[in-house]
């Protein structure tokens, strides 16, 4: 009789499971998971239910609030109790930046032997204006994960330079392991009925940001390019797909504007990739900093012409025909120039051939997946 293979328990750190671009990913990687080898838990920094919290469960995976993150010595109990309470985790992944010293400390203390680091963005840009207080808090938390890492992870090389120095290249415990997307609900092509919906003019022009409403996402910025586009083209709307502390700010910030009946805030979306191929003209992305941002990757996947900040990693632009790059530093008329200047330029690609090259790409879920499974069957 064959024996059973004893799972590998790994628990993630997040501070909670909404859909945000770094829990959307684990979701991905949730659904494509060998479950029979694989158990995965999700420790949060949060009491209140989460939009993924009923998936998560649903396959099989555990939510596990653990409190305090600001008062490191209440957290650390609140951990140990955690550990406790759950039995042994042979992997420690945790996705909270800095705070990721903090906690893989924890996890080396309570005898857990797999710690992995993992960078989601590139908070260079705010670290370098940080306050005295906060570059001591960085420069701590920077060697606690050079002391308690076993594996640095990072989606991309920038993302990597933040949080592991520019010598992680020379690091063995560091590599790159880049995001993916769910390329099946892209199959599908555009639905007409998708603009009905939203009670979009069949005419109009769509401009389509997914992002949380936080400083770095330059959600301000955006409202002064569409501004400028309006102007010149009175039918057009901007699509905000997201949620964040910033939300009502921006609502207001578009009311003074004048810009009420063409901004749209439409919350938290499951239907994404259906909203990407069938509402939008045009994507933009004027981001401070990201880490690699699967929003553009999947606004790619739908075939659409593409405006980033310079900003943002090159590392996504995996359809380079559909990708302009304007410096944040170039004023919101050229922004706008350069958004209005799609609606007369013939396709670089089609929509099925932007496809093909996602689909073939690093940046497929089942590459990420497969690659993320590997390191944690070294695991035991």
């Amino acid at each position: 009789m064959k024996r059973a293979t004893r799972r590998i328990r790994i628990l993630h750190i997040v501070g909670g499971m909404g859909r945000g671009g770094i829990e959307t990913w684990l979701m991905h990687i949730l659904r494509h998971a060998d479950r029979e080898r694989f158990q995965m838990d999700f420790l949060v920094h949060t009491a209140q239910p989460c939009p993924y919290d009923d998936e998560v469960r649903a396959l099989g995976g555990n939510i596990i609030p653990c409190l305090d993150p600001a008062r490191p010595w209440s957290y650390a109990q609140n951990f140990r109790r955690v550990l406790a309470a759950q039995g042994r985790y042979n992997i420690v992944h945790s996705h909270v930046h800095h705070y990721s010293g903090y906690v893989l400390r924890l996890a080396r203390r309570a005898g857990v032997s797999v710690r992995i680091a993992h960078s989601h963005l590139d908070s260079t840009p705010r670290d370098a204006a940080a306050n005295a207080r906060r570059r001591l808090y960085l420069a701590l938390a920077r060697r606690w994960i050079r002391r308690n890492a076993t594996t640095g992870l990072a989606a991309s090389g920038k993302a990597a330079d933040a949080l592991f120095g520019p010598a992680w290249r020379r690091d063995s415990r560091c590599r790159l392991l880049r995001y993916g997307i769910d390329l099946e609900p892209f199959r599908s092509g555009p639905d007409r009925s998708v603009r009905l919906e939203l009670q979009l003019p069949s005419d109009a022009f769509v401009i389509g940001h997914v992002g949380r409403f936080e400083e770095q996402k330059n959600h301000r910025f955006l409202l002064e390019i569409t501004r400028k586009v309006v102007e010149a083209e009175p039918k057009t709307r901007l699509l905000l797909i997201g949620d964040g502390s910033l939300r009502a700010i921006i609502q207001r910030r578009a009311a003074e504007m004048g810009l009420s009946k063409q901004v749209m805030f439409l919350g938290l979306r499951p239907d994404v990739p259906r909203l990407l191929q069938s509402a939008l003209n045009v994507f933009v992305m004027p981001s401070v900093f990201e880490g690699l941002p699967l929003a553009g990757i999947e606004a790619q996947a739908a075939g659409l012409p593409c405006i980033f900040a310079d900003s943002i990693t090159r590392e996504v632009d995996i359809v380079p025909q559909l990708v302009k790059r304007l410096r944040l530093s170039d004023s919101a008329s050229a922004w706008a120039n350069a958004v209005l200047a799609t609606r007369k330029e013939v396709p670089p690609v089609t929509r099925e051939d932007a496809f093909r090259a996602v689909w073939s790409s690093p940046f497929n879920i089942r590459n990420s997946a497969a690659d993320l499974q590997r390191l944690y069957s070294t695991a035991r």
